[in-house]
C-alpha cells in the first residue's frame, strides 16, 4: 500500500512522484520524460484525489496524508497501465524495475539480468519464481504472486532458513 515516507534521494514534486508509476522507479528516470498524455494523465489523478498543494510544490512540504494521496494516485496511474494493455492488447510495453511489486498486473513475460546477460526470460509466472530471483540478485528472496500481484521478500542468508 501507500507509504507516506516515501523515500527520495532527490527533490521532486507531487507531479514526479506519481509520474514514477510510470517507470516503476521512485525516482525520475534520467533523460526520460511523460508525454502530453501521461501528464496529462497524472495531473488529472492528482486533482481527482485532491493532493492538496499545487503539484509541483516539493515532495518534502507534504504533509503525510498529503503523500498518501499522492501515492494512491501514483499507483493509479500503474492501474492505467493494465486499462491500456486491456483496452489495445495490441500495444506492447516495457518496464524495467528492481521492484516487483511495482508490475502491473498485466505483465506476462519478464526477463532477468545478471551481469548483463539474460539468466531467464518467458512467461512471468514461469520466470519471477524465488530461485531465479536469489539467482539474479545473489541473495536469497522469497518471491510471492496473489490476487495479480508480485511480492519480493529478502531472507536471511543462512542454512537454517531454506528458500522454500
Amino acid at each position: 500500500m501507500a507509504n507516506p515516507r516515501h523515500p527520495l534521494r532527490s527533490p521532486l514534486t507531487i507531479a514526479d512522484v506519481v509520474l514514477t508509476g510510470l517507470t516503476g522507479t521512485i525516482e525520475r528516470m534520467p533523460r526520460w520524460q511523460p508525454s502530453e498524455d501521461q501528464a496529462a494523465r497524472a495531473a488529472e489523478l492528482i486533482d481527482l484525489l485532491g493532493v492538496g498543494p499545487p503539484a509541483n510544490d516539493s515532495w518534502t512540504t507534504f504533509s503525510q496524508g498529503e503523500r498518501g494521496r499522492a501515492l494512491i494516485a501514483r499507483e493509479q496511474l500503474l492501474e492505467t497501465l493494465d486499462h491500456v494493455h486491456t483496452t489495445h492488447p495490441h500495444l506492447a510495453s516495457v518496464l524495467v524495475t528492481h521492484h516487483l511489486e511495482e508490475l502491473p498486473a498485466s505483465t506476462t513475460h519478464a526477463a532477468l539480468l545478471r551481469e548483463g546477460k539474460v539468466l531467464a526470460s518467458g512467461p512471468a509466472y514461469d520466470v519471477l519464481t524465488t530461485n531465479l530471483i536469489s539467482k539474479t540478485f545473489n541473495h536469497p528472496i522469497r518471491i510471492q504472486y496473489a490476487a495479480g500481484r508480485w511480492t519480493a521478500t529478502a531472507r536471511p542468508s543462512c542454512s537454517c532458513c531454506p528458500l522454500t
